[in-house]
């Protein structure tokens, strides 16, 4: 349970700390190509995981461009697999989201001297509400993914066994009462996060949108 949250956890960090800007600035920028670059991060909300996870393992395989670094059947492998799975929904939603405050608001911050890339975190905190839907849709796909973190991980117990491969392993052993038990907890862990994002929406009075 704790290497599955640690996992997880790390991988949306990075992916916010990556998408949120990156998102930001694809929605506020304009260049040859753009058009092709949402697409592509639009087709990526639906990569596969166990392609996720070949890349990693070919990045980092001792034959790959990181193989000096042996990371491959580790906990940082896990993360970098779902990362790629989360960047592409945070940039996505981050984009869209960023898009329409700009529309709403450009007339107001062009008033005050704001350029476009300094606008952006006036805009990400006011569109923070809507993006912690996209945060925690993050969350939840890299806390149910098996596929990326078999490949990547190996399923070493210990070291890089989490709730969802452990699943599987029992599921596969007939064990189905200890699948069910862990099952059982990964729901309840996500149920309470978004409860918790739910709980600050209304606090905030829907505020940010």
């Amino acid at each position: 349970m704790g290497l599955s949250l640690r996992v997880t956890l790390s991988a949306v960090l990075i992916g916010c700390l990556i998408g949120l800007p990156l998102g930001a600035v694809l929605a506020l920028t304009r260049f040859p190509g753009r058009a092709g670059v949402i697409v592509l991060f639009n087709a990526l909300m639906g990569l596969p995981p166990v392609v996720a996870g070949l890349l990693i393992y070919l990045l980092l395989s001792r034959s790959g461009p990181m193989g000096d670094y042996a990371l491959l059947f580790t906990p940082a492998a896990m993360i970098m697999a779902q990362g790629i799975l989360i960047l592409p929904i945070v940039v996505s939603l981050t984009r869209s989201v960023v898009e329409d405050l700009w529309i709403e608001y450009e007339e107001q911050l062009r008033s005050l001297g704001t350029s476009r890339i300094r606008s952006v975190p006036t805009l990400l905190w006011d569109g923070r509400i809507s993006l912690l839907t996209g945060v925690l849709a993050g969350f939840g796909r890299a806390s149910a993914e098996v596929g990326a973190v078999l490949i990547v991980g190996g399923n070493i117990a210990g070291h890089t066994r989490t709730m969802t491969t452990a699943i599987t392993l029992e599921t596969s052993r007939g064990n189905l009462g200890m699948a069910v038990a862990l099952g059982t907890i990964l729901l309840l862990i996500t149920l309470t996060l978004n409860g918790a994002a739910y709980g600050i929406t209304q606090w905030s009075g829907g505020g940010g949108r």
